[in-house]
């Protein structure tokens, strides 16, 4: 059986915001905006937390490119398009080829949050996920109480499919999350 895979792009923009695979020298940068967001995105995210380090991201690269080089997912990095400053992360992924769809995940650096980063990365991932990946269904799942998230699953598209139980784990206990999903045809 053959892997499907995708070339990695070269970026997807809209002009205002860039996404990009990752790339090894991105580990410096990638340490010092998830430290930064330890006091939101580490609320809602076990792996970001103080002691996040350049190594850690150097792993999490290497994880990404081989999910990419796999077919397994589609990772990116966000950045501001006019300073090149990177601005979070954004990934499809958890990919189910057989029934075409899967999830969409993001994470914005405290310093960026509020300006619709999300909403304007969300959208770019989405056309690539529908046009690149060919899945017809993505899936953005976040905990029930995570209010930026649901405004963002919003923004992108998402129409609000209902609320699981015990859907996501955070610190080591099950907690309840709003599921979203976007398909194919919906106008965004």
């Amino acid at each position: 059986m053959a892997i499907e895979t995708l070339p990695y792009p070269n970026a997807l923009t809209d002009g205002r915001i860039t996404l990009r695979p990752h790339r090894t020298g991105d580990m410096e940068a990638l340490a010092e905006a998830v430290r930064e967001s330890v006091a939101t995105v580490g609320r809602w995210q076990d792996w970001c937390h103080a002691g996040y380090t350049p190594m850690d991201a150097a792993a999490w690269i290497a994880t990404c490119q081989k999910a990419w080089l796999m077919g397994e997912g589609h990772e990116f990095l966000v950045f501001d398009a006019a300073t090149d400053a990177l601005l979070g992360g954004m990934g499809v992924n958890h990919l189910n080829r057989g029934h075409r769809f899967a999830n969409l995940g993001y994470w914005v650096r405290e310093s960026a949050q509020g300006q619709g980063v999300a909403a304007r990365a969300g959208k770019l991932a989405v056309q690539f996920a529908f046009e690149a990946v060919r899945v017809s269904r993505l899936e953005i799942v976040a905990a029930h109480d995570n209010v930026p998230s649901r405004k963002t699953a919003e923004r992108i598209g998402g129409i609000f499919e209902g609320m699981l139980r015990n859907r996501l784990v955070l610190r080591n206990k099950p907690v309840d999350a709003a599921m979203y999903s976007v398909v194919s045809g919906d106008r965004l």
